[in-house]
């Protein structure tokens, strides 16, 4: 039915109604400022934590993500190496690279990033898990702070034998405004395959700073009930979808957009540029920590 067709005393609130659904129509999947409850530190006490104050990686706490140190695979749009992993001035710098004869002319030209992870040193269920870093700036990656086990593969359940947990991934640079100032937090269970299920818990942004070149903090806190994400000490959302009942290691990673080592397109914008590098994931510790 056209407007013009409802009585007149009708058709100025009707108009008043299509403003306002118009408005909130162009917000929707927008990100959302956190204001949620504070974090409160005091039900928490300290189990792990690296504060990255030598001059290298500690291969004691940490070891690449689905490959051992020296190794070199094929992830997304970029290789994955241990040496891109590096530790200066009182934090991890995880770099994204181009090669174009390969790292230490290995013949595999590309861009080398590094996924760096806790599998062999430490994991824990439930608590709180936190890191404060720097979010690499470029088009066509992403970093990400995550949770992961080896349930994650199993079928037929609802998460209580492990799930994939997206602290935070930060694939928004490409877009304008302070839009682009956002990070979103997510959980996958039942593998990768055909029985996958997922569940975008937030789409945060972050407000204190500009997170490409200043310091802010990510956490999560999980526990029975289900999972709590945080910006700088403020929650930004919470779901009870698949709750994980089992031990869990963290993940600290960069990843560029595309497949077989070769870049594209995607989630992160347009392809990464070797005109344009990004910058390092810059990050200044991450800890762990269990109710009292």
């Amino acid at each position: 039915m056209n407007i013009l067709e409802y009585p007149r005393f009708i058709r100025p609130l009707i108009s008043v109604f299509l403003c306002i659904a118009s408005i909130f129509l162009s917000l929707a999947g927008r990100p959302t400022i956190p204001h949620g409850r504070e974090l409160d530190m005091s039900k928490f006490e300290l189990t792990w934590s690296d504060e990255f104050d030598g001059d290298k990686l500690d291969l004691t706490k940490w070891d690449g993500h689905c490959y051992s140190d020296g190794d070199t695979i094929i992830r997304r749009g970029s290789y994955w190496n241990n040496s891109l992993a590096t530790v200066s001035d009182g934090s991890l710098h995880i770099a994204t690279k181009y090669y174009p004869d390969g790292l230490n002319g290995n013949g595999k030209p590309g861009w080398y990033t590094s996924g760096i992870d806790t599998s062999r040193s430490y994991e824990q269920q439930y608590g709180y898990f936190e890191c404060r870093c720097i979010l690499p700036k470029g088009t066509g990656l992403w970093s990400a702070f995550w949770m992961f086990c080896s349930g994650v593969g199993k079928l037929d359940h609802d998460g209580e034998l492990g799930a994939e947990i997206d602290i935070y991934e930060s694939p928004y640079y490409h877009l304008e405004g302070v839009d682009g100032n956002s990070v979103a937090s997510n959980i996958h269970i039942n593998g990768y395959g055909e029985e996958h299920r997922t569940k975008s818990v937030c789409h945060s942004r972050v407000t204190a700073n500009n997170p490409y070149e200043e310091f802010n903090t990510y956490g999560l806190e999980w526990n029975e009930k289900g999972y709590i994400f945080y910006i700088n000490g403020v929650e930004a959302g919470r779901t009870r979808f698949g709750v994980s009942e089992v031990p869990e290691w963290m993940i600290l990673s960069v990843e560029v957009d595309g497949a077989n080592g070769e870049p594209a397109d995607g989630w992160s914008g347009a392809a990464v540029d070797a005109e344009n590098p990004p910058t390092d994931f810059v990050v200044d510790y991450v800890r762990a920590y269990q109710y009292k």
